[in-house]
């Protein structure tokens, strides 16, 4: 796993989850569904990690009529991050729009709670170019319907890039340790690139300890875990050695102390060049 420079801890998911309680009961958001989340872990910070150009050159135009690029946000809350990383990757800035934007980079952004998903809608920018659905993930039925005729409409079987923000944790606590193993396998055959932000250990400490403040019954599977401890190096272990992927690089480290990790899957690597750039950028952190 690439080094990466950890940086002070900015307390935003305990902080959120201190009022969330009071904003929408119950049990301090148990699927990580917390109202006004962007507040506490803005998308700045994620964003000033990332290269702007870090689709064009994982995806090059291969022609004036290329397809465009497809992606998976999962686990999309209310939608900030989704229109932040939308725009970063297609360099437009604030208030801007592009009408040919959806025929470069279209974005399906999924969501356990309808109500975040009905305020991502509301107000999204980009409509042609982002759809919100809401998904349990974990539901194969569900999920291979909806994200097949997502796919279906562009002739595809699966996506360019997968993003997965913050959401391993809440797999991990309510599905256990195979429930995460498969989540990432579930990935893993979606997706030729996958970025991903794994939530350490003390977050996972920090949401069992909200749900013992509201006198509410813990996390089914908190105690038993087997995956455990440096949960950034656990994803790495599992995706690489498990799934089949690769790890391009990390990107660094956000203010609130999560990890930045680009995979990329092994059919991609026989395919597709990833840029020498991108390497050695990864091999520095």
């Amino acid at each position: 796993m690439a080094a990466c420079t950890k940086q002070t801890t900015g307390g935003g998911e305990e902080a959120a989850a201190e009022e969330g309680p009071r904003v929408r009961e119950p049990g301090a958001a148990p699927f990580g569904n917390f109202p006004q989340y962007s507040r506490f872990h803005p998308p700045e910070q994620r964003l000033h990690l990332l290269p702007p150009e870090l689709l064009r050159q994982l995806f090059p135009p291969e022609s004036p009529e290329t397809r465009p690029i497809l992606g998976l946000d999962v686990g999309c809350n209310s939608g900030e991050l989704s229109v932040a990383l939308y725009k970063h990757f297609l360099f437009l800035r604030d208030g801007e729009t592009c009408s040919d934007a959806s025929r470069e980079f279209r974005l399906l952004c999924c969501d356990i709670d309808p109500v975040l998903v009905e305020r991502a809608e509301k107000g999204c920018p980009f409509p042609d170019a982002l759809t919100f659905i809401t998904l349990d993930f974990m539901n194969q039925r569900t999920r291979k319907v909806l994200l097949s005729s997502f796919l279906s409409q562009f002739g595809r079987s699966i996506f360019d890039i997968g993003f997965c923000m913050s959401v391993t944790m809440w797999i991990h606590l309510n599905h256990g340790d195979q429930g995460l193993w498969e989540f990432l396998a579930h990935l893993c055959s979606l997706c030729r690139y996958l970025l991903v932000e794994p939530q350490p250990w003390k977050c996972y400490r920090a949401a069992a300890r909200r749900l013992r403040k509201l006198g509410l019954h813990n996390f089914d599977h908190f105690h038993s875990l087997a995956i455990r401890g440096d949960m950034a190096n656990q994803i790495v272990q599992i995706l690489t050695q498990d799934h089949g992927m690769e790890l391009v690089c990390c990107f660094g480290n956000t203010s609130w102390d999560r990890s930045l990790l680009l995979f990329k899957a092994k059919q991609t690597i026989e395919t597709h060049l990833i840029p020498e750039s991108l390497i050695e950028e990864g091999k520095e952190r």
